[in-house]
């Protein structure tokens, strides 16, 4: 299997966990807080769906200085407007997965951990996902046990 289709499979799997820790998510749970300094669910959307128009799209290009779209964020919106844009947000990743070759993956690109190949800095992107699926549950969790559920 060529290296970009596993890591394209990864995204996948990660996507469909993420999927799942998401599905029910309500609207009051978008900014629960379990303490000031906590992060909310939907910073964290706002930032993975961010990584999906910025990071990615730059290691697809190879470069840390490429124009991408970028993304507004989620402040303000709701959470179907969220949801839509994660959906546009993951569609967009695939795209740019898709656009990516075995040779792609083998250059080298400097960026914040210096020179390395461009597979090192998208499996980094990708597995974001996981990280940031991850944390969404731990906030879950955090407000399932608080408030008693």
């Amino acid at each position: 299997m060529p290296k970009v289709d596993r890591i394209k499979h990864f995204a996948t799997m990660s996507l469909n966990r993420l999927d799942g820790t998401t599905k029910n998510l309500t609207e009051d749970q978008l900014d629960w807080k379990s303490c000031s300094e906590a992060n909310t669910i939907r910073n964290i959307l706002g930032h993975l769906i961010g990584e999906w128009y910025g990071f990615i799209p730059k290691i697809a290009a190879g470069s840390k200085d490429a124009e991408v779209a970028g993304y507004a964020g989620t402040e303000g919106k709701s959470l179907d407007e969220i949801k839509a844009d994660y959906e546009a947000g993951k569609a967009n990743l695939m795209k740019t997965l898709d656009g990516i070759s075995d040779e792609d993956l083998a250059k080298e690109m400097e960026w914040f951990m210096g020179k390395q190949p461009t597979a090192r800095y998208l499996m980094m992107g990708v597995s974001e996902i996981l990280h940031h699926e991850g944390q969404i549950s731990a906030v879950l969790g955090v407000e399932k046990r608080i408030k008693g559920v």
